[in-house]
């Protein structure tokens, strides 16, 4: 409860600061970009929602706001020259997806209404634009960058050119493997929590209002938007969700069902080709001391298997792989990624980012030994059961090539690629017409943006010459 009400009292204080700053600044043209133009209320709306979420006020961040919406703007007239677009069901989930975050941190779709004071259909309408804008500028520039490699002889480059006293200290780090026992309960057991699944179906189909059961009784975030998941394709829900809601048609509900998450039933509220819009009301199990008991005993069944291999990392490997209930880790031979580094795949976790469950087991753990299974509490506050493996261990040392070559290499293709996305501004705004308004010219970041004004009325200004004054010969 005390989360919410900070989240909350957060949206409020956003809603707040858009409503109380001066109404004669909110059609003020901050800035002119080629064909389009940025309104101060729209730099005033972004500021608010950086001061909400809980950063101190500094008037001075709004020429960062400005330099990104003029990005934004320069990207996405470039993309229509280039014929980069997204397709309107992107645009429609990412919409969607905004407003469900509205609407639960608002507490329901009803409060955050009174705090907008107009609908959520219209509200969804006038920030869709921006919305639309801000996908094209990430599609124009991943196109800018999409050629951009980074050989071996670039990552020893960028290392030698940094100086000697300012390389960079990694923390200590680790590579842990884990199988996960995740208590389940028997047939027996969940037979209460699928009935009651059904008795709220029932409901709906005696005429019971869908959103409002969802409101009251279902157990998951989409409770408080009504059960409203908004568009998604097939890949946004585990695969018998997908199965239910692409079978049906707009209007049907499905029978309940089972997936890992608990029992539910859907609605299809519409279809647009490949993008389904749903609602449904989900009735979560709760784990039972017996199922907690019987997960203990397949962890120590497992264990005991693996202290009579001598190959404690093959075995390892094989128990995650046919054992382990995290889908995450399990077909990775039961490592964990670092979350931070997830797109390399590093498997090398700076132990003070390691969860604080798994870091104080690892930390008496020798490298290459397997740990007992033990209790752990999950994110979601569920319990279970883990074994871990303490692959390696590297302290605490100055960067190098041999240690930290992945680390290098991402560091000098993120050089790489903002250099080039630099490269491009730089370019391109040259070549576009810009007018900062004066109250935003003295911005650091936005110094040198705006065209110079003799470029626009030396035309104006100067006496023409006798030539000037005769028409342009046209050759034949």
């Amino acid at each position: 409860m005390r989360k919410f009400g900070i989240a909350l009292l957060s949206f409020i204080l956003l809603i707040s600061a858009v409503k109380a700053q001066p109404k004669h600044t909110l059609d003020k043209i901050a800035a002119v970009v080629g064909s389009g133009i940025i309104l101060q209320s729209d730099i005033e709306l972004k500021y608010a929602t950086y001061v909400a979420q809980g950063m101190p006020p500094n008037a001075s961040f709004k020429c960062n706001i400005l330099q990104q919406l003029v990005s934004q703007k320069l990207l996405a007239q470039q993309a229509i020259i280039d014929s980069v677009d997204v397709k309107e069901d992107e645009v429609d989930n990412s919409v969607d997806r905004r407003m469900r975050e509205m609407i639960q941190r608002a507490g329901g779709q009803d409060r955050l209404e009174q705090f907008l004071g107009r609908s959520v259909i219209q509200y969804k309408d006038e920030i869709r634009p921006d919305i639309k804008e801000g996908l094209i500028a990430q599609r124009m520039q991943q196109k800018i960058t999409a050629n951009v490699n980074t050989t071996p002889q670039d990552v020893k480059k960028f290392f030698d050119g940094i100086p000697k006293d300012s390389l960079p200290t990694f923390n200590k780090e680790v590579e842990v493997g884990q199988i996960v026992f995740q208590p389940k309960l028997n047939a027996a057991e969940k037979e209460a929590y699928k009935n009651k699944a059904e008795e709220l179906r029932k409901r709906v189909l005696a005429g019971e209002d869908f959103g409002k059961l969802a409101r009251l009784y279902s157990q998951d975030g989409a409770a408080a938007a009504g059960g409203d998941l908004g568009f998604n394709d097939r890949t946004g829900y585990v695969k018998e969700f997908t199965a239910m809601a692409f079978k049906l048609k707009a209007g049907e509900i499905s029978p309940v069902f089972e997936t890992d998450f608990g029992f539910h039933f859907l609605q299809v509220i519409e279809r647009r080709g490949e993008q389904v819009h749903v609602r449904h009301i989900i009735i979560q199990p709760v784990i039972t001391q017996e199922s907690l008991d019987r997960s203990k005993a397949r962890a120590d069944s497992i264990y005991a298997l693996m202290m009579k291999s001598q190959k404690n990392l093959d075995y390892f490997s094989y128990a995650a792989a046919a054992y382990s209930d995290d889908k995450e880790t399990k077909f990775n031979g039961g490592m964990l990624l670092n979350a931070e580094n997830v797109e390399a795949r590093s498997t090398y976790i700076p132990t003070d980012k390691l969860d604080p469950q798994v870091a104080l087991i690892t930390d008496t753990m020798k490298v290459g030994s397997i740990s007992k299974p033990f209790l752990y509490t999950g994110a979601d506050g569920k319990k279970g059961y883990k074994i871990l493996y303490l692959k390696s261990t590297t302290n605490a040392h100055k960067a190098n090539l041999t240690q930290d070559y992945p680390k290098l290499k991402e560091y000098a293709s993120n050089n790489k690629v903002n250099v080039t996305v630099s490269q491009w501004f730089e370019k391109r705004r040259k070549e576009t017409f810009m007018r900062i308004d004066p109250e935003y010219q003295g911005c650091p970041t936005m110094n040198g943006w705006s065209t110079p004004a003799t470029t626009i009325s030396e035309a104006k200004t100067e006496e023409p010459k006798p030539a000037d004054t005769k028409p342009a010969e046209v050759k034949q």
